[in-house]
């Protein structure tokens, strides 16, 4: 990902008030975030616990959407829609985000399950199990990069309403 500044981030939200987005607290490492390490920066609002965060690169630049986690657990260990990741012991939540313009001003929202913490970019870059002798770990590891990168980028470009009121 490509590295943002404070005043990027604020102006990349696209579901969110002038007033929200000045609200915004910003992760704690966010001066010393290692950018390559990124697909999306996702954090959860340390003051909200239901509320996350998400910021990734779509063509006309940086996006950000807002999203709340919904209320409750899911019975079984629910997969990551975004990683993919079933391995690891890391929580998934259900989130979901309120849509852009006068659909969103409707409540229309998007919504999609996501590690809890975000921390799908760590989980795509461990290296996959052994599937077979000569099975090649490391293209496996770049497609699940490439992946997530994404099916993030589909989830925040499907926040957006055209003028018309339908999806882009």
């Amino acid at each position: 990902m490509k590295q943002l500044t404070e005043t990027e981030v604020r102006a990349s939200f696209i579901n969110i008030s002038l007033r929200e987005r000045k609200a915004v607290k910003l992760p704690p490492e966010f001066e010393t975030l290692v950018w390559t390490d990124l697909d999306y920066l996702g954090w959860k609002d340390p003051k909200l616990a239901n509320v996350g965060y998400v910021v990734t690169h779509l063509d006309d630049g940086p996006t950000g959407i807002m999203l709340r986690q919904a209320e409750g657990r899911t019975r079984t260990r629910a997969q990551c829609s975004w990683c993919e990741d079933v391995t690891l012991p890391n929580d998934v939540h259900y989130f979901a985000a309120k849509r852009t313009g006068g659909a969103g001003r409707a409540g229309n929202t998007v919504a999609t399950l996501v590690c809890a913490n975000f921390e799908c970019s760590a989980n795509v870059r461990k290296l996959p199990p052994l599937a077979y002798t000569g099975f090649d770990l490391e293209a496996a590891r770049t497609k699940r990069i490439h992946s997530l990168q994404l099916r993030s980028r589909v989830f925040v470009a499907g926040i957006r309403y055209n003028k018309s009121g339908s999806e882009q």
